[in-house]
């Protein structure tokens, strides 16, 4: 059994409130990788949307 099957197998034998603090726990990680690879997006210029912007080439919707 490969450790992600372990994993799953461990999750589905929780009981209800450590599964929903196991998703809290997960989304707020989700989200937390997200924030930093957005900010290292921006912080090498990656991010398109934001290059237009500084350079004025952007108009209302």
């Amino acid at each position: 059994m490969s450790t992600l099957e372990q994993i799953e197998a461990a999750i589905l034998s929780l009981p209800s409130n450590d599964f929903e603090k196991l998703r809290h726990w997960f989304f707020d990680m989700d989200y937390q990788r997200w924030d930093e690879q957005l900010e290292r997006d921006i912080a090498d210029g990656s991010l398109e949307a934001l290059a237009e912007f500084k350079a004025g080439h952007c108009r209302e919707i």
